[in-house]
């Protein structure tokens, strides 16, 4: 039988990004199991840190891998970048006889691939992290105030996160009934319309966009 422990991970600013939420990464590791898992399998263990990719000291990452060592299970992740941002610790792990990866994302992935996407995307956040320090630079020489330009921002960034709060909390209010009563994302969206509940933008309902107004109100 096939043995998997599941490691998820967000830091605190990826909680409420689409596609890097703790649902968003239960959806994918569940579509690997019905999809792409050998079976019969059994999920020894589950662990999660809320903590920065870039930090490899985190406590459930270590019980996971322990699990692992110790079991000869898989450790089982969503997404690469939810295990590390840092290659050099995702390659590691690869040089480790006794931890087997597999990454739902990347179903078929074998150790060779997984470690070359690592690099990549490696280079590709040194990347955007060197052009944004290149676009301040050049925004400082025109003599642009950046700091007033980033409290600004921030102000008007805090204002739009507390109104779509705000905004996800009433339409909860006919959410939450219908969800619990078993009802799905499609005919909560159905029923929204027909009540004549607007979007925040003022459209019609889908089912991604009750999911996304289920997560915020979980953050």
């Amino acid at each position: 039988m096939l043995r998997y422990v599941v490691y998820t991970r967000v830091s605190t600013e990826d909680q409420g990004k689409s596609g890097l939420g703790l649902e968003a990464q239960e959806r994918d590791i569940g579509i690997f199991l019905e999809k792409f898992s050998g079976v019969p399998y059994e999920i020894i263990g589950r662990f999660q840190d809320i903590q920065s990719g870039g930090n490899n000291d985190r406590p459930e990452l270590a019980k996971a891998l322990a699990m692992v060592r110790k079991t000869g299970a898989e450790l089982l992740v969503a997404k690469l970048d939810r295990l590390s941002r840092k290659v050099s610790f995702i390659s590691a792990l690869m040089d480790d006889p006794k931890v087997k990866l597999r990454v739902a994302q990347m179903p078929q992935a074998d150790k060779f691939q997984l470690h070359i996407y690592a690099a990549l995307a490696e280079q590709e956040r040194t990347f955007i992290s060197e052009r944004t320090k290149a676009a301040l630079r050049m925004a400082k020489e025109r003599g642009i105030k950046l700091g007033g330009m980033r409290d600004a921002t921030l102000k008007r960034n805090a204002a739009i996160q507390a109104r779509a709060n705000a905004e996800a909390a009433k339409v909860m209010k006919v959410i939450q009934p219908m969800t619990e009563a078993g009802a799905s994302l499609s005919h909560v969206a159905r029923t929204l319309d027909e009540m004549g509940i607007a979007t925040s933008r003022g459209g019609k309902w889908t089912a991604m966009q009750v999911s996304r107004v289920i997560e915020r109100s979980r953050v």
